[in-house]
């Protein structure tokens, strides 16, 4: 259901979308313009439609499009017989679905209770006046009391939260440690992001034709153009996702703010606008996380599934609006290799080094250290000694070159 202005388009294809990723089937759309109604959002006689429509398919949730206010949905409740949800709960339940982690869970966990704390009091004193569906069990509470129990549980949460993010931190420090730039996946929800992972590291992870199939973030590192990097899969975007949510799930989102370049995939099958419209949702959230100053490369993705003079029609549309634009397929591989080439250039930054370094027991240490952490391209053991050739990002191949000549090696080559 969406009630919505003259000048709004129509998100029901898209709600349609969310509710079925949630594990619903869809039984009925409903769509109203007019003015929000203050006691149902729609116009009574919609509502006495939609309890028809209830009747009629056997119906057991009505979810809207709009946001409800908790006298909304009680009253809604009340007139059809079934609990009304919103866009925002429906995302959560997604959220929830989808969760594999710890993190995650807590982070859903904090949106939801964060949510009910701005209608904890008016809730319960509605259920006081008669159980509806979705209110249920709520009449026994004090307003104050039930209130006071969702913010000690919010702080609690906050608490668990905290200690993962110290523990995350940790992490990526390890991986500052490390001489590889770092590439993040982002895009609107269901854009590809997770088949692409899955193609440039050519290893399997979680993929299906649903929305919001990743929720916490993985890491791998990748070998493409003789180069490495840490490539990551993050959550995907939403149009309207709220800010709550936003901030619910800020350490896993923060993962493309501490990257080096942002791998944009953006669903080119679409139709035009809402190519443009995800495209601009994507942007926007990247700007609102404060990652806009990292450079970015869109991927173009899905282009097997239309003919050469659409892509060229929407590519012709997206220009001074995609950065650096590359259509690709992830399912079939199609343009990868030119896909990697122009992450290669825009992460071409690299600083090569060669060094001959005596061999001792802190020496070999050393090297092993460096194996692990940088692109070592060449190494020979000759007369108790290590040639070694490597390549990093600037300031970590510093860091090593200080390290060589502390441990009494010679570096013969250094190009930044």
């Amino acid at each position: 259901m969406q009630r919505r202005k003259p000048s709004e388009p129509s998100t029901l294809d898209e709600l349609k979308s969310l509710a079925e990723s949630a594990g619903y089937t869809v039984v009925g759309k409903v769509g109203q313009v007019r003015a929000p109604d203050p006691r149902y959002q729609v116009g009574y006689g919609k509502i006495k439609e939609i309890a028809e429509l209830v009747k009629a398919t056997g119906a057991q949730k009505i979810i809207f499009d709009n946001l409800l206010r908790p006298v909304q949905a009680y009253n809604i409740a009340k007139e059809t017989g079934v609990e009304a949800i919103d866009r925002f709960q429906l995302i959560l339940e997604i959220f929830a679905r989808r969760a594999s982690t710890t993190e995650a869970k807590l982070q859903i966990q904090l949106a939801r209770l964060k949510y009910e704390l701005t209608r904890a009091k008016e809730k319960v004193r509605l259920a006081r006046m008669g159980e509806q569906p979705g209110f249920m069990g709520l009449g026994a509470y004090e307003a104050d009391v039930y209130y006071e129990a969702v913010k000690r549980q919010i702080q609690t949460i906050m608490e668990k939260l905290r200690k993962i993010r110290r523990k995350r931190l940790l992490h990526r420090e390890r991986r500052a440690e490390l001489g590889f730039p770092s590439i993040s996946l982002a895009g609107y929800t269901n854009a590809g992001k997770s088949s692409l992972f899955t193609a440039l590291t050519e290893e399997e992870v979680l993929i299906d034709n649903a929305l919001f199939t990743t929720l916490s973030t993985t890491t791998r590192l990748v070998k493409f153009s003789r180069k490495k990097f840490l490539l990551t899969d993050t959550v995907g975007f939403i149009d309207r996702l709220p800010i709550t949510l936003i901030e619910a799930f800020h350490s896993t989102l923060e993962e493309t703010i501490y990257s080096d370049l942002i791998l944009l995939v953006v669903d080119i099958s679409e139709s035009p606008a809402t190519v443009e419209k995800k495209l601009k949702v994507c942007l926007e959230t990247i700007d609102r996380i404060g990652a806009s100053g990292i450079p970015i490369i869109t991927a173009l993705n899905k282009i097997d599934l239309i003919s050469g003079n659409e892509l060229q029609q929407k590519m012709d549309m997206l220009k001074g609006m995609a950065p650096k634009p590359v259509p690709i397929s992830a399912l079939y591989g199609l343009n990868l290799d030119r896909l990697k080439e122009e992450i290669t250039r825009t992460l071409q930054s690299f600083a090569r080094a060669t060094f001959r370094l005596p061999m001792t027991d802190e020496a070999m240490s050393f090297i092993s250290w460096l194996f692990n952490r940088a692109d070592v391209q060449k190494i020979e053991y000759t007369d108790n000694e290590a040639y070694v050739v490597f390549e990093a990002v600037p300031w970590f191949a510093e860091k090593v070159v200080s390290r060589v000549k502390e441990l009494g090696g010679k570096i013969e080559s250094f190009q930044n």
